[in-house]
């Protein structure tokens, strides 16, 4: 694929490179006894979480650019940053806050989402609540427990009352938020 200026081919180019650049030889000897009459060898990708690093890294880093006054390549958007080089990434406009509801960019937000207080990864309450905190519920739900086999196929359990929380995302405090929803 030929690595031209939209957005998704951009991506792919630099996520292939990346498994590229991480690839090891790996081999196997075949023969008689262990002996290396015979050798394979292959190219193996990488532990992914080292690809994912280097990748996370590389989009921390990367540099927003304009298109120049010619039209015919980009420049840094703020001359505070170096220019890019080959292996950085580059991007042209912001992401949109997605922890805001937006309707222009399709963003619904995360007020009201269901998080998990427990979790430390992209669920949790903290990253999901985008930092403004959650409420708790508690709530009874009817659940199949108690189950048991019974010869032949059938599977017969009880109704169970169990009582959960549900932690939900509060909405933002501004104004802002109101209007554009």
């Amino acid at each position: 694929m030929n690595c031209s200026l939209f957005y998704l081919r951009i991506f792919y180019c630099v996520s292939k490179q990346a498994v590229k650049r991480f690839l090891k030889q790996e081999c196997k000897c075949h023969g008689v006894s262990g002996s290396c009459t015979l050798r394979t060898c292959w190219l193996a990708m990488a532990d992914f979480r080292k690809t994912g690093d280097y990748l996370w890294k590389k989009y921390n880093g990367a540099i927003q650019v304009v298109m120049n006054q010619d039209g015919t390549g980009f420049t840094v958007a703020n001359k505070r940053f170096k220019k890019p080089t080959k292996n950085d990434l580059v991007y042209f406009e912001s992401s949109p806050d997605y922890c805001i509801r937006d309707r222009d960019v399709g963003s619904l937000g995360t007020a009201g989402r269901v998080c998990n207080q427990t979790s430390r990864g992209m669920d949790s309450c903290e990253v999901m609540c985008c930092g403004r905190g959650y409420d708790t519920s508690r709530v009874s739900r009817m659940t199949k427990c108690e189950c048991k086999f019974h010869w032949c196929c059938a599977v017969r359990c009880q109704d169970c009352l169990e009582v959960v929380d549900i932690h939900t995302c509060k909405a933002p405090k501004t104004a802002g938020w109101i209007s554009r929803t």
